[in-house]
């Protein structure tokens, strides 16, 4: 087994997660709980948290802590309703939750020749036409074929109908040149992602990652901006292009495996 620090990022105090040796950094608006490392000190964007999300963690770890994790071989990061999992069961018991035993905590040998971990992915094609047609009528309008090709339900349609129609194209534009057209290509031709901003790295590689990520999405706030980001699917939009340009990402500049990942709806 490896050395491995992981961060779980939360708006909530979840009480299991004192039995983990995870670190809790804290993006919530209330008092921050005893031990959680809050965000909103030092170099920070917590006044980005709305929009932002776990990201708000990510860029402060990245400039405040990211330099005492130099000599770990891994360091990842989590959420709160998501876990890296020891298992590929979904059925887990209450025990297993409360216990601990469940999660992730130590780079598995398996892991030697990888450099980089992210989430088991999700599929975004097979949507009932009658959510293609409310959601992606602007779509439909300019490419009818959609509704009859399922090749071309992909992951920029589905961005489109969830996050606001033209915004990942926006986005698009101001990324770096030597990777502009390959993400552009990534997105228009494949129907899966690697979900919810988690991965699990080697500390060089985060460091490029996050190096990459928030200039990019700095130069996307200057063009779309925070006026209009209303309701659950586009208030957190640099979240989301961030989970999408991960799965591109990590796939080109690391080493990576996928691993399987758990989603606790009830806490």
């Amino acid at each position: 087994m490896s050395n491995i620090k992981i961060y779980c990022v939360t708006d909530k105090e979840v009480s299991f997660l004192d039995n983990l040796t995870y670190e809790i950094g804290w993006v919530g608006r209330t008092e921050t709980p005893k031990n959680y490392i809050e965000c909103n000190k030092k170099d920070n964007i917590f006044f980005k948290e709305k929009y932002y999300s776990e990201l708000t963690f990510h860029y402060w770890y990245w400039k405040n802590l990211q330099d005492l994790n130099v000599n770990k071989d891994w360091v990842g990061f989590c959420q709160k309703r998501r876990f890296w999992s020891n298992t590929r069961t979904n059925n887990i018991k209450s025990h297993d939750i409360s216990s601990g035993n469940f999660f992730l905590n130590k780079a598995p040998l398996s892991w030697k020749n990888y450099d980089s971990i992210i989430c088991s992915p999700i599929k975004v094609s097979g949507v009932k036409k009658i959510k293609l047609i409310k959601r992606g009528w602007k779509n439909l309008i300019k490419d009818p074929t959609i509704i009859l090709n399922k090749k071309k339900e992909n992951i920029a349609l589905h961005f489109d109908m969830h996050h606001g129609y033209g915004n990942l194209n926006k986005a698009i534009e101001e990324i770096e040149q030597q990777d502009r057209n390959d993400f552009k290509e990534f997105v228009y031709q494949k129907d899966s992602f690697n979900p919810h901003i988690m991965f699990i790295s080697k500390v060089r590689i985060a460091d490029n990652w996050f190096g990459t990520l928030f200039p990019w999405l700095e130069r996307c706030e200057k063009k779309i901006g925070f006026k209009g980001l209303v309701g659950y699917d586009k208030t957190r939009l640099y979240a989301y292009l961030a989970e999408r340009y991960l799965s591109f990402w990590f796939k080109k500049y690391s080493k990576n495996k996928e691993e399987n990942w758990i989603q606790l709806d009830k806490l």
